[in-house]
């Protein structure tokens, strides 16, 4: 199946709010692409002062925030999910 995984809003979001540290959290099926999204918005962004963290865990929509994320202390949290983000 052929996501459109929005990965501009995603960016002009990080930018936005002018995050350091980000955590993306994807469904399982999307999981597989997560080093590509990675890449991208690293690329994309080209700061080097940029951490993209990768939650592994489970997830399972928007209420599905990850445990432990606090330690992690980032500025953003990205969730990707099957509806449209508006």
């Amino acid at each position: 199946m052929n996501y459109n995984l929005e990965l501009e809003k995603a960016i002009e979001e990080i930018k936005k709010t002018k995050a350091k540290k980000v955590c993306i959290q994807l469904p399982d099926g999307l999981k597989p692409k997560a080093k590509e999204i990675q890449d991208t918005i690293t690329k994309t962004i080209n700061n080097k002062d940029l951490e993209i963290y990768i939650w592994t865990g489970s997830c399972f929509g928007a209420c599905d925030t990850p445990n432990g994320l606090d330690k992690l202390n980032v500025d953003l949290l990205i969730q990707w999910g099957h509806s449209e983000w508006k």
